[in-house]
């Protein structure tokens, strides 16, 4: 790691004189929650993070789990098998999302898909783009209740049995889920293949080098010995008490810089290796936002001029060995006085080493700045007023109408008018994620940035409750939301139950109920928000804000 940090390098060389007088490494280590609150709850049970890697690798005298992960993925390619599909939400996909996106190209294994998406016509694009007989589905969540993946497991389940039968349907089935949960009677109940039970004290963002992350993995044929070694690397160097400890480098920067006002992480990675970027922006989003602070992390924004940079951002660049991609880019942002970061990663296999690494550093962020780095306080209250929702498209046959401004570039200029210095720009987007509709929210989100000067961040819904949601109502309040709704060409209805032809509810209701619920939950948390509904033309709704 490499920091130029200017007029900063005092304050965080303070910071980790005062980190290695309090030993707070060594009371993370030791299991000490009073590293970030009196009371232990949510705390003393959520840091299993810490040693999964070694005992994923059989070195805390428990049976290492590699074997077995190897052996399934030999299994299901031994009987025919071509596709994964992944449903699952946050933690439960991003990491998998990574291995996908960052390996398969390079290995010998399956094709490997994430869910996440409650659009109809998401869900219907997984179905027919995937020979459903020769798909293996991973149904993954934490807490074994999750309402997105439950819905897509009885629509996914009813597709499969009615190709293949009953009787075997099951098999085409794998769970990850904690012990106990509502998710594993369910496998039981349905014959799944396999149920992968994870270390219950592991949060669903932290969980990467668990069974969460490292079943995909080995599906998608990444070498998970490899891979977990990695990481083991970045766990014996977090250890360190003294100055060589990079992981709490890292989070000291990330929070003293947010505490001088730069709370904006804008995160580059070399093309190889950038959808790690939408992994890290859970694991700090949901970590930091809370209690009226926030670290906003900015993935996927591309690098511009200087004079579209205001003075609340922080620069940190992933650099596979040989990519050049960004380096002069990066090189002019330090030049200029912005501080930067720079980590130079030998091969794609160091991103078991980042997982950590990150994850570490997000913990140590969190006693910089005085949070909780492990609850989600806020995340709850989208999903209560969704529920609400709900009940009353039950109850009354329909959902609230769907209040939304005029499609117009003025109706936008008009909310923008309240942006201050310091805020920031998040474009929500409840629709079908397509490449035309990421088009469109990348050319409105350079505009955006370019023309107010404020970070930008893009989420597609409900993917990002996820994820950012816990900050954008957890945080200082200094974001504006933009939300966009659409409608499905085709619905696609939501069993009662698998294996059963029911259904009082369908993909496109729920989406909007979260829609709808994520709104209320914003101005209820004082938020500023507005809402456009696009209809079925997403992109070229996206481009009249534009016109």
């Amino acid at each position: 790691m490499e920091a130029k940090l200017g007029s900063y390098q005092a304050a965080v060389d303070e910071a980790l004189r005062k980190l290695k007088q309090d030993s707070i490494v060594s009371r993370i280590w030791a299991g000490d929650h009073t590293v970030w609150r009196p009371d232990p709850a949510e705390i003393s049970n959520r840091l299993g993070w810490l040693r999964i890697a070694d005992e994923m690798a059989g070195h805390t005298g428990r049976d290492g789990q590699i074997d077995r992960l190897q052996a399934l993925a030999a299994d299901v390619k031994a009987d025919g098998f071509t596709d994964v599909l992944l449903l699952g939400m946050g933690g439960s996909s991003l990491a998998p999302e990574v291995f996908a996106k960052t390996f398969s190209a390079d290995v010998d294994g399956l094709n490997l898909q994430v869910l996440d998406s409650t659009d109809a016509d998401a869900v219907q694009d997984r179905a027919n783009s995937i020979d459903l007989r020769c798909t293996l589905f991973i149904v993954s969540t934490k807490s074994g209740g999750t309402v997105e993946t439950f819905s897509f497991f009885k629509y996914f389940y009813n597709r499969v049995a009615a190709l293949v039968g009953v009787a075997k349907a099951g098999s085409q089935f794998v769970a990850i889920t904690d012990p106990g949960s509502g998710l594993q009677k369910v496998a039981e109940r349905y014959h799944f293949r396999d149920v992968f039970l994870n270390n219950p004290n592991i949060g669903g963002r932290y969980s990467a080098l668990s069974f969460f992350g490292l079943v995909p993995a080995a599906l998608v044929g990444v070498d998970v010995a490899k891979l977990v070694t990695r990481a083991q690397q970045a766990v014996a160097n977090a250890q360190s008490s003294g100055n060589d400890n990079t992981s709490a480098h890292l989070g000291t920067i990330m929070g003293v810089l947010a505490k001088a006002g730069r709370d904006k992480v804008t995160i580059t990675a070399s093309p190889a290796i950038e959808s790690f970027g939408d992994w890290v922006e859970q694991l700090i989003a949901e970590s930091t936002g809370k209690e009226g602070k926030g670290v906003l992390p900015v993935v996927g924004e591309p690098l511009a001029d200087l004079e579209s940079y205001g003075v609340d951002r922080l620069f940190v660049h992933l650099r596979l060995a040989g990519d050049v991609t960004y380096d002069a880019e990066f090189e002019a942002l330090a030049a200029a006085g912005q501080p930067a970061v720079t980590f130079q990663l030998a091969d794609k296999y160091d991103l078991g080493a980042h997982f950590f690494l990150w994850e570490m550093a997000t913990a140590v962020t969190g006693h910089i700045i005085d949070i909780q780095p492990f609850d989600q306080p806020n995340v709850e209250a989208a999903k209560v007023l969704a529920r609400k929702m709900v009940t009353e498209y039950m109850e009354k046959g329909r959902l609230p109408t769907v209040e939304s401004e005029p499609v117009t570039a003025v109706a936008l200029q008009k909310f923008l008018a309240q942006a201050q210095p310091g805020d920031y720009i998040s474009l929500q987007a409840y629709v079908h994620p397509t490449a035309e509709a990421d088009e469109a929210l990348l050319a409105l989100r350079i505009h955006l940035r370019d023309t107010y000067k404020l970070a930008t961040t893009v989420g597609y819904g409900p993917r990002f409750l996820h994820s950012t949601g816990q900050l954008h109502k957890g945080d200082s309040g200094n974001g504006l939301f933009i939300q966009f709704t659409s409608d499905p060409y085709v619905d696609a209805d939501i069993p009662d139950e698998a294996g059963q032809s029911g259904s009082a509810m369908s993909f496109g209701v729920l989406k909007i109920a979260q829609a709808l619920g994520d709104g209320h939950a914003l101005v209820e948390a004082g938020r500023r928000f507005i809402r456009f509904h696009l209809g079925t033309d997403v992109a070229g709704g996206l481009r009249s804000l534009l016109s």
